[in-house]
């Protein structure tokens, strides 16, 4: 079946199966490397995306109840996005496999709140996992990018 989507600024036309997720549809039809497959149950983040401005498993959503909505995906961010540019003064990866999911999350938290505390900042987190255990530079970089953000 056909779907619409508005894919990073772009309007798209996917063809999907019934029961195919839209993180499968991103990934395998779209093109977008950064909708991770990890553990498909929506606990670990790594398939995050940004579904009409709310961060979302992409792995819990079938692909067609996504037709006509909006989504957004690390690649439409520019390369001097601050959330990107404090994710590497702060080094808040290692891997780098969860680091997508952990960016889009950290955008809509921002969206949201422009200057979160730190317990804020680890509750809206807590749907990301980094099997590395980066996550008090994850942390350090979120509030580095709140910072950058108030400044412009």
């Amino acid at each position: 079946m056909e779907i619409r989507l508005r894919l990073n600024g772009q309007d798209i036309a996917l063809d999907v199966a019934p029961d195919e997720t839209l993180q499968h549809a991103l990934r395998w039809t779209a093109g977008i490397e950064s909708a991770r497959s990890t553990c498909g149950i929506g606990v670990c983040g790594a398939c995050a995306v940004l579904v009409d401005g709310r961060v979302m498993s992409s792995c819990l959503i079938l692909a067609p109840l996504a037709d006509g909505r909006a989504i957004e995906t690390v690649e439409a961010l520019p390369e001097d996005d601050p959330v990107i540019a404090a994710f590497v003064a702060e080094t808040a990866f290692q891997c780098s496999y969860c680091t997508p999911g952990f960016v889009i999350a950290v955008k809509a938290l921002l969206a949201d709140d422009p200057d979160p505390n730190e317990a804020t900042i680890r509750e809206r987190l807590s749907g990301n996992l980094c099997r590395c255990g980066s996550y008090d530079a994850i942390v350090a970089a979120t509030q580095r990018a709140a910072r950058a953000a108030r400044r412009t």
